[in-house]
């Protein structure tokens, strides 16, 4: 695994559990509003943090931390995510997983070989701004929407979320639910500048889709 980032201690990261969070190096997509712009390309193969590392940290944190969360970046680009999958099960933790949902089959491999409890996917924008807000023209749509589907059926928890970028309309988070068929646990979350700084438009657009869903979704916000 190609690791560039360890938190050793979340409380917020996996729903009920105290968990640590690792973030892969390499992500397929070039998302602007992406706090993690650092971890988008490959690097070099190494990562910054041995694997080693981390499994002495839970070794040593053992019946306190009771899940990892394999972020990134894009966790699916890893070859190896299925073999480190695999290693945090054998030790009785819960598996949380982040992606964009670009490589069903890889997703499909990891439930059917039940390493995962947890998957949050996130849902960039509509299908017609997809290619944009994500600035990466060899998109298949077809795929994410393959993976919204393998994830709404797999069993497992499971969020979609959506962050309320500056690009991004109150009109369009409606889309979104519409394209892929949202029914429920959708997160729709606050965007913040790389400073931190939450933009100012964000708190207007979800009282305007506040009105609009009104009670026909189970839908939560989050840091507004």
């Amino acid at each position: 695994m190609n690791i560039s980032g360890f938190i050793k201690t979340s409380f917020v990261d996996y729903p009920g559990e105290i968990a640590s969070v690792i973030f892969t190096q390499g992500c397929n997509l070039n998302c602007s509003y992406c706090h993690n712009a650092g971890l988008i390309g490959r690097g070099n193969g190494t990562g910054e943090v041995a694997t080693e590392e981390v499994f002495h940290w839970l070794s040593k944190r053992k019946g306190m931390i009771g899940a990892v969360v394999i972020s990134g970046g894009e966790p699916m680009l890893q070859r190896d995510i299925n073999d480190f999958a695999k290693k945090l099960k054998s030790r009785g933790l819960r598996v949380k997983l982040d992606t964009n949902g670009t490589d069903p089959d890889a997703l499909k491999s990891l439930i059917r070989h039940r390493l995962l409890d947890y998957i949050a996917m996130d849902l960039k924008a509509p299908l017609c701004k997809y290619v944009s807000i994500c600035r990466t023209k060899d998109l298949n749509l077809a795929l994410i929407k393959e993976s919204v589907e393998i994830i709404k059926e797999s069993g497992l928890q499971y969020e979609f979320r959506t962050t309320l970028c500056p690009e991004l309309e109150s009109e369009d988070v409606l889309s979104i639910i519409s394209d892929f068929h949202i029914a429920s646990n959708y997160v729709i979350q606050n965007c913040r500048s790389a400073e931190g700084v939450k933009y100012g438009s964000g708190t207007e657009k979800i009282g305007l889709l506040k009105q609009k869903l009104q009670k026909s979704l189970c839908c939560t916000y989050r840091g507004f």
